[in-house]
């Protein structure tokens, strides 16, 4: 089977916070938000990630969503060019409003990077290899 394309739909509580917290990031815009989605690509490939209003993601789905919070949901990578730029991530997420969920550091042969939270809890790392 020949798959076109693959995008994320993860539920937020606050369309504008998320908007700006991604903005912030430097992702790009995929569209103009609405009154129940703010999406971006991410990436040289473009990768889509849709942020719903839970209420109206739930809406359409017959299973409760996880509270990111409470337990990780996926884990997306975000490479980086050098360690210079994973320490330059860490500054700008920070600032941006998201919670480091480790400081950048050496890790396995010849691995450098770190996690964070976004506002809702969705989990990144970041690293250079």
């Amino acid at each position: 089977m020949n798959t076109q394309m693959i995008w994320a739909n993860l539920a937020v509580s606050n369309l504008a916070r998320t908007t700006k917290f991604y903005t912030d990031l430097g992702f790009k815009p995929n569209g103009e938000p609405n009154h129940q989605l703010t999406s971006f690509r991410v990436g040289d490939n473009e990768f889509v990630i849709h942020f719903f209003l839970k209420e109206a993601l739930q809406a359409n789905m017959n299973m409760e969503i996880a509270d990111a919070h409470q337990a990780a949901e996926i884990l997306f990578t975000i490479s980086a060019e050098s360690k210079e730029k994973v320490d330059q991530w860490a500054i700008t997420v920070s600032k941006a409003g998201g919670k480091l969920l480790s400081q950048p550091e050496s890790f396995g042969e010849g691995y450098y990077g770190f996690m964070f939270a976004d506002p809702d809890g969705h989990r990144y790392n970041v690293f250079y290899m």
